[in-house]
């Protein structure tokens, strides 16, 4: 099923420099430094690229399938699909300059009960990804 029923968005601050959380998105084995529901990242190549395929491996075992649908390194912009069995979420994900340092926006679609429990989480891993 890859209802896109529910859109939400997610935004934060912090102090870091775009660049430097930027550079947390771009480089894959980062992503558990950041988002602490990741535990590591299996994919065909380290930095996120166009067609970019592979699993996130959760906390608690979880398996999550994806595959990266847009880069823009300049407009530091980034989308992706994440499927678990039948479900589908996508994730858009944004970087941009703040007077506090980084604002990190997300948009997420898909099946609205889904996007309802994960958006929590995101909030928690965008402040980590902007925290110094």
């Amino acid at each position: 099923m890859s209802w896109r029923g529910a859109v939400r968005r997610v935004d934060v601050t912090g102090a870091v420099r775009p660049a430097v959380a930027w550079e947390r998105y771009a480089d894959l084995d980062a992503w558990p430094t950041w988002a602490p529901q990741i535990r590591d990242v299996e994919a065909d190549g380290r930095r996120l690229a166009v067609g970019r395929r592979g699993v996130v491996r959760a906390r608690g075992g979880l398996r999550v399938r994806f595959v990266v649908t847009a880069v823009d390194e300049r407009a530091m912009r980034w989308s992706w699909i994440a499927r678990v069995g039948p479900l589908s979420l996508s994730l858009h994900h944004e970087v941009a300059p703040d007077p506090r340092g980084t604002r990190a926006g997300l948009v997420l679609e898909g099946p609205g009960p889904v996007v309802a429990a994960y958006a929590p989480l995101t909030r928690i891993a965008l402040t980590r990804l902007v925290a110094p």
